[in-house]
Order: C-alpha cells, then sequence, then structure tokens
C-alpha cells in the first residue's frame, strides 16, 4: 500500500466504509422487503437474482461469524486508516456517522447468535416467499 497516498488511503477507507454500509442496509432492509412484500404479493421480491444475491451475502456473514472472521471490508478499512494515519474509526465526518450505524460494542458470541437467527429468517422467507426464476408461472 506504499503506492497510496495517506489522503488517498484515508478517502479510500471512507468509500470501504460507505460500501459496507450499503450491503447491511441491503441485507437488512432488503429481509424486510422480502418479508412485508411476500405478505403484500409484490412480484419483485420474489426475483431468484436479487434473492440469490441476498441469501450469498447471509451466506458470507454467518460464516464468517462461525469461524471467527472478521469481514474482509472491516480488514480493508481499518488498514486503509491505518495507512492513512488515522486510528480506526475516529476520522472523517463520514466515517464517524457510518460506523457508528454498523459498528457496536459486544461479546462475539452475540454476534454469531444475531447472525444465525438472521440468517434463519432469510432461509425461512425462501420456504415461505420462494423466488421465481424469470418467465416461471405462479
Amino acid at each position: 500500500m506504499d503506492w497510496l497516498s495517506p489522503t488517498a488511503a484515508g478517502w479510500l477507507a471512507d468509500l470501504v466504509l460507505a460500501t459496507h454500509v450499503g450491503i447491511v442496509l441491503f441485507v437488512v432492509l432488503g429481509q424486510v422487503a422480502i418479508l412485508v412484500g411476500g405478505l403484500r404479493g409484490w412480484p419483485w421480491v420474489r426475483s431468484y437474482r436479487l434473492r440469490m444475491v441476498h441469501l450469498a451475502l447471509m451466506l458470507v456473514i454467518v460464516l464468517q461469524a462461525w469461524l471467527g472472521r472478521l469481514c474482509p471490508l472491516t480488514v480493508w478499512e481499518q488498514a486503509l486508516r491505518e495507512h492513512a494515519g488515522h486510528a480506526a474509526y475516529a476520522g472523517s465526518f463520514i466515517e464517524h456517522w457510518l460506523s457508528r450505524l454498523i459498528f457496536f460494542e459486544a461479546p462475539w458470541w452475540v454476534f454469531v447468535l444475531a447472525y444465525t437467527l438472521f440468517a434463519a429468517v432469510v432461509a425461512g422467507s425462501w420456504i415461505a416467499f420462494p423466488p421465481r426464476r424469470k418467465g416461471a408461472t405462479a
């Protein structure tokens, strides 16, 4: 990372954090939309591609938790902040607020349990509101 200036590393760290927040919002709000949309009959929530991306992200998240690994985006962001000369989660305005949205202190088992339960909800929604491939009939 020596080729990257500290200023650029700080901006890139903010971009990684914003991407991370976007993924979290997609997984959480996407699940809410799937449940609400399934109950209300919204056809777009049964999109096979949408549901595969959603499921794949959730499976990666829960697998990382069970393996005791940090998210690669977190690791990358922290490395960029260190290269920029910033303390982790104490830098820019974007970093300050977005990191508080998705990061909090708790024992590791709390995260493993939360991710596992959320993955169970995601799996249950596949049963309750199964996705449909394009062109498939109801």
